[in-house]
This record gives structure tokens, C-alpha cells and sequence, in this order.
């Protein structure tokens, strides 16, 4: 008798489901970084536009390769790059970003 009806299908993490469940999942650092991202147009790109790129890369699973790229993640990761690059040139004073530059 497999102990009077108390397996292991009650306890799915006893075969075979084991991994750690810490932290966000994949799909959830996506979305994080799309709305990173897109806020970092609007404000604190210096800030949310790096934030963007690292939740992008977290949620691609660290590596270009693989079938597993959804899409938020690699829309974070390229919207977050370019928030980033157009914070930096706006600190740089390369742009004029106001209300004029006499």
C-alpha cells in the first residue's frame, strides 16, 4: 500500500519539481522593464532607463540565444538602451532639451 492513499501526487514539489521560487519570474521582470522603460522617457531616464535594460536582460534569461525571448523583455531591453543613451546625451549638454538655448 502506497501509504493508505497519501503518494506523492499531494506533494508535487517531492519528485522532480524541486527549483527555488524566489524572486520574480521572467514574465513579470518583462513587463517591470517596459514600464521602466517607457516612464524613463518621461522622467528619471538617467535612473529607469539602466533599470530597463538589466529587468530586459534578467527576463531574457541572460543570453541572446534561445527560443525562450518574450516579447516585453526584449522590448524593455531595447527602449531601455535608448532611454539610456538619450539621458546621457542630454547630461552630456550635446541637446538642448528646454525652452531654448540663447
Amino acid at each position: 500500500m502506497a501509504g493508505f492513499g497519501h503518494g506523492t501526487r499531494g506533494y508535487p514539489r517531492s519528485r522532480g519539481r524541486t527549483w527555488r521560487r524566489e524572486g520574480p519570474d521572467r514574465a513579470t521582470l518583462g513587463i517591470i522593464g517596459t514600464v521602466c522603460a517607457v516612464a524613463g522617457f518621461f522622467a528619471l531616464g538617467i535612473v529607469l532607463g539602466p533599470a530597463a535594460v538589466v529587468c530586459g536582460w534578467l527576463a531574457m534569461g541572460r543570453s541572446w540565444a534561445g527560443s525562450s525571448r518574450s516579447v516585453p523583455a526584449l522590448v524593455a531591453l531595447v527602449l531601455g538602451a535608448i532611454d539610456t543613451l538619450l539621458a546621457l546625451v542630454a547630461l552630456s549638454g550635446a541637446a538642448a532639451w528646454g525652452p531654448g538655448g540663447f
